[in-house]
């Protein structure tokens, strides 16, 4: 499927380095003069989120706990295609980056606020070590196959200023129908805004905010950008007369939907008066 995929994308030049393994067991690529060369320059990843990798995890590649720093995640009893597999993905991308490599990877937007676990452990690793170059919150719907929101993570080993980019992208795209699912569809207007934000670290309301790893360490490791947003408040001036007459109206309308709760505990309760034992 890739090696198909690549062809019809214009890209047989890289038909050669096509190959096929379990990445979380065996990752080498052969160089030219044969050698394997397990770190990279560059990786692209939109990994699994949640499958059944049971069998995989007893492998003794997952003993390397420098690669699986964070740990492995628990293997549900009931429900085993529910393990959060990309936990490991994602330490193991940060383990076969060069010191200098970039990586971009796709996580449930559910990572970047999560606040204990092994998502807590990898955002602590990427932050405490200054890892973390952007985050973008991509718009619900994004992929045609699945409702789960997802964020990409942008790591720089090299990020040497010390600055974040954080993106809240989630209002953009219009939504379209692609085989009965619902899709929303990023136009290229709105692409070139996230890259160009994104590249020109530029702040935009509601948008874009840069933080540095100290603000994040402060706000306990959230990678969320709506949690870094200026929060603004809106004063308008007006007569005593008119504050009380809002008031009054306020009022009114409590009353009335308080005397509506009480309306419906009655009913409520006369309903179960009304209940009776069965025993057959």
């Amino acid at each position: 499927m890739l090696r198909l995929n690549l062809i019809l994308n214009n890209l047989v030049h890289s038909l050669p380095n096509v190959v096929q393994g379990d990445s979380l067991i065996s990752w080498g690529h052969a160089g030219k003069n044969g050698e394997m060369k397990e770190q990279f320059d560059y990786v692209v990843s939109n990994p699994p989120f949640n499958v059944d990798f049971s069998e995989s995890v007893t492998h003794k590649a997952f003993q390397n706990t420098d690669r699986f720093f964070a740990g492995v995640p628990n293997i549900p009893n009931k429900k085993k295609d529910s393990m959060a597999i990309y936990q490991c993905f994602l330490q193991h991308i940060l383990y076969i980056l060069k010191p200098t490599g970039k990586a971009a990877v796709v996580v449930p937007t559910g990572f970047l606020t999560s606040s204990s676990g092994i998502p807590l452990k990898i955002k602590q690793r990427i932050i405490d070590e200054g890892w973390l170059r952007g985050v973008v919150s991509m718009p619900s719907n994004i992929f045609a196959n699945t409702g789960t929101n997802v964020s990409v993570i942008f790591i720089d080993k090299s990020n040497t200023d010390g600055k974040v980019i954080l993106i809240d992208a989630s209002k953009l795209g219009e939504k379209v129908k692609i085989d009965n699912n619902q899709k929303t569809v990023l136009r290229d207007f709105e692409i070139e805004q996230i890259i160009d934000t994104f590249k020109q670290q530029k702040e935009v309301d509601d948008f874009s905010k840069v933080v540095t790893f100290k603000e994040i360490k402060d706000k306990k490791y959230s990678l969320s950008a709506g949690q870094y947003f200026d929060i603004k408040i809106e004063y308008v001036d007006i007569s005593e007369e008119e504050f009380n007459s809002r008031m009054a109206e306020h009022k009114q309308k409590l009353n009335e939907m308080f005397a509506e709760s009480h309306k419906l505990e009655e009913e409520i309760m006369e309903q179960l008066e009304q209940l009776k034992f069965n025993d057959k």
